[in-house]
């Protein structure tokens, strides 16, 4: 059973049990319904309590059967809202734990509602691109007042429950319970059946009247606050109309007005956007020959190797989850300052009100520091953040094999080189894997986990597990040169030095792409990365890969010295203690100068084939990543890229961006792109998988 029924004296206890989260699905519904049919016509029955199992309420939607016909089949969440509201005896939301979306609608539905303090009240329908479907922005005004429930739906975020218990004149709980909220609940549903029972009608919240002193001029100010934040996403103005409407409209006819908002936003590009960056989070972790079951190492203790810039961040995720952690170093003065760093960036969070002091404290003592690899022996997990040259990688490793206990889990921080080739360096290769964290680590979201041709699986379940410990989006990546984001990167990065061989300047090409919603355009990236990095990259790409062509205006670029903000001079000149990017005369003149010795007749280069050039590059490289199984779909691909390298959300990642272009389109396009003199052919002639999608009328998701 989805939903159980006990009774419990005089009153029936109606318990959501469709864990984790008490979702509505289908079965939770019918059994809900049957629950509720049950109670009304057992005499013995006076009142009716509902209440979720486990530690949630209810989440709202089940998320398996989204866009199913079993999500809106019959009852679905409006009709159990009628149906509650159709009862002749007293309903009591007992709400337990998290009240979210749907299960908070359902709530409403009810008579009265007991709450247990310090659960999660929201709406968050707005993150999906969406305004709540099931009465949400009707009744929410009812009960909590115009605006705190408009500021409730736009932001979508949780509000504990004794906060919302404190709005002045709020209708939404009845009571707050400390404890036993269930048996709160029944006492209150016996006490108002007594009431009732002299024929007092039982209050709906949809006959609440909902007022606001001034709602023309406020629900203008709303519409231009939310105009300013959130410029990429319709739902946050359509949340305000659908809002406004329970003020200016009788209840059913704001009911009607929210629903065509809702259906409307399904079928927005940014709503699909949103909903496919809120599957692909989720569908990450899921790893098609990796069980769910698969049993996990214990990790009590973690050991970082380096305690530069990364190893310090990487650092700060572990004690954030309240992991200790040791760093080791070569030397006194590198371990000092790696400390520092750490201190600086949690007083930072202290001074920002962000951090209490004596959690800085708590995290801080659980920091270990060493200059000998004797002192992390027993650590369960070792994560190297050395310099990225396999040579310092080996001697590692191999001195990592000889000192840590057996079965202890052996991680890189590579972003590019062969994790295969390093486990080699070890006799327990099942015992290595790929951490390639994103710089800076405590801040970016973003945890690549590079498996190995011997990564044991048990290694590869507990890496997952433990990125969503240290609250990361953890996506798999195979071993290749670059795995999938930076592989992905560079062709990115060699279309936009074809651009300016063509006609483009740094600034035009990172104008027109940030536009379109990228964070930072490739020029302002690479500045901010360190030119000479992708230097390096290159200078190994002309040995391993002398047929590969790149732009020669990087490596002038990095022969003048210019790597970037680091220096005070890259793409852009900088201005010592700022980061604005100032166009630079002295690299414009080294491009013309170049592309007058190319033979090449500059051309105006529009915004859409800037954007197009960049961003389908992206796309038919990770066509190739998923056909050699890379990735194992092309939703970890835009995770990757909507939480690692500034892809604008609105957009759903590259794939997703391509999908909604329609892939027949894509290769059309870049059969125009391969037809030109001066970028190259070979690489736009689309990947076998994006040829035969689009062949086929498919899509990548």
């Amino acid at each position: 059973m989805a939903a159980t029924y006990e009774l419990h004296g005089d009153v029936a206890v109606i318990t959501l049990a469709n864990p984790p989260v008490n979702g509505l699905g289908y079965d939770t519904r019918r059994d809900f319904a049957a629950g509720i049919d049950r109670a009304m016509t057992d005499a013995a029955v006076k009142a009716v309590v509902i209440t979720g199992g486990g530690r949630a309420f209810s989440g709202g939607a089940d998320i398996k059967e989204f866009g199913s016909p079993r999500s809106i089949a019959e009852p679905n969440l409006l009709s159990l809202i009628r149906q509650l509201e159709g009862c002749t005896k007293p309903v009591v939301a007992a709400i337990n734990g998290t009240c979210m979306g749907g299960g908070l609608e359902l709530a409403l539905g009810a008579h009265y509602r007991v709450a247990l303090a310090g659960v999660d009240i929201a709406l968050p329908e707005v993150k999906i691109g969406l305004v709540p479907g099931a009465g949400g922005t009707q009744r929410l005004p009812r009960v909590l007042g115009v605006e705190t429930a408009l500021n409730l739906i736009v932001r979508g975020e949780p509000v504990k429950s004794e906060v919302l218990a404190g709005v002045p004149g709020q209708k939404l709980f009845d009571q707050i319970a400390t404890e036993d909220v269930v048996g709160a609940a029944i006492a209150l549903g016996r006490a108002k059946a007594a009431e009732h029972a002299a024929g007092k009608p039982l209050p709906l919240v949809r006959d609440l009247k909902v007022r606001h002193p001034n709602p023309d001029a406020y629900f203008q100010f709303a519409r231009n606050m939310v105009k300013g934040m959130s410029k990429n996403f319709p739902a946050p103005a359509r949340c305000v109309d659908a809002v406004e409407a329970s003020v200016k409209r009788r209840f059913d006819d704001g009911m009607t007005c929210e629903r065509e908002i809702f259906f409307a936003l399904m079928q927005t590009p940014e709503c699909k956007a949103l909903r496919h960056a809120f599957f692909g989070e989720r569908a990450a972790s899921k790893i098609p020959d990796v069980p769910e079951d698969t049993p996990q190492r214990r990790v009590e203790r973690v050991a970082v190797i380096g305690a530069g810039t990364m190893g310090g961040g990487i650092s700060m995720n572990f004690l954030n989850a309240g992991i200790p952690v040791t760093i080791l170093e070569t030397k006194q003065e590198a371990l000092d300052r790696g400390v520092a760093t750490i201190r600086k960036n949690y007083e930072a969070q202290v001074r920002k009100g962000k951090l209490k002091q004596d959690r800085y404290e708590q995290r801080m003592a659980l920091l270990k520091t060493t200059l000998s690899y004797d002192d992390i022996k027993d650590a369960d997990m070792v994560i190297e953040a050395v310099f990225e040259e396999m040579g310092v990688k080996e001697k590692v490793f191999r001195t990592l094999d000889d000192v840590m206990k057996p079965g202890a889990i052996l991680a890189t921080n590579t972003s590019t080189l062969d994790v295969d080739r390093i486990a080699a360096f070890t006799k327990r290769p099942q015992d290595v894997i790929g951490t390639h964290f994103f710089s800076p680590a405590n801040v970016m979201k973003l945890l690549e986990v590079v498996r190995g041709a011997k990564t044991a699986k048990d290694v590869l379940a507990t890496v997952m597990a433990l990125g969503k410990k240290i609250r990361k989006t953890a996506v798999v990546s195979g071993v290749c040169d670059g795995f999938i984001g930076n592989r992905m990167i560079e062709q990115y990065s060699r279309q936009a030095g074809f651009l300016l061989e063509e006609g483009c300047t740094p600034a035009q090409v990172d104008k027109a792409i940030e536009k379109w919603g990228m964070a930072m355009g490739p020029f302002r990236m690479g500045d901010l990365a360190g030119n000479d990095i992708g230097w390096a990259i290159r200078k190994r790409r002309y040995v391993e890969k002398p047929g590969m062509r790149y732009s020669k205006t990087a490596d002038l670029l990095c022969e003048m010295g210019r790597y970037g903000q680091k220096t005070g001079a890259g793409w852009y000149d900088y201005v010592p203690g700022r980061r604005d990017a100032i166009p630079s005369t002295v690299v414009v003149e080294m491009i013309e100068k170049h592309r007058a010795e190319l033979g090449i007749t500059p051309r105006q280069v529009s915004d859409e084939e800037i954007v197009h050039r960049l961003v389908y590059a992206l796309v038919n490289e990770a066509a190739k990543i998923l056909e050699e199984g890379i990735a194992s779909k092309a939703s970890d691909i835009d995770m990757v890229y909507l939480t690692g390298y500034g892809f604008p959300l609105h957009r759903g990642g590259p794939m997703c961006y391509a999908d909604q272009q329609g892939l027949f389109n894509v290769v059309q396009r870049m059969k125009q792109f391969a037809a030109n003199p001066h970028d190259d052919a070979a690489f736009w002639q689309p990947a076998p998988l994006l040829a035969r999608l689009a062949a086929e009328g498919r899509t990548f998701t």
